[in-house]
């Protein structure tokens, strides 16, 4: 009677992209630092944020960099060629 029945198993799709959400404070310089492929990148938001507490939500290369209240200050995907993520067209 046991066997007869259907086994629960693992999802079989597992996704192989890689979440985190990061709490930080923008520096002086107005960037966050997010160590990407072990190496650190920095990634500009703007002195006019300097001190300003963020989240920033990582999915693989796509980086999302909300305040504490939710507005959204930066959306990138990183350039895995440079350690320096300018503002830009990003």
């Amino acid at each position: 009677m046991f066997d007869t029945k259907i086994k629960a198993h693992p999802a079989g799709n597992v996704p192989d992209t890689h979440f985190r959400v990061r709490h930080d404070r923008i520096d002086k310089t107005g960037c966050v630092t997010l160590r990407y492929q072990s190496q650190l990148r920095h990634i500009s938001i703007g002195r006019a944020h300097k001190g300003q507490r963020v989240v920033l939500l990582v999915a693989d290369t796509d980086v999302r960099i909300v305040t504490e209240d939710g507005e959204t200050l930066r959306h990138l995907t990183i350039d895995p060629t440079r350690d320096y993520q300018p503002r830009g067209k990003n």
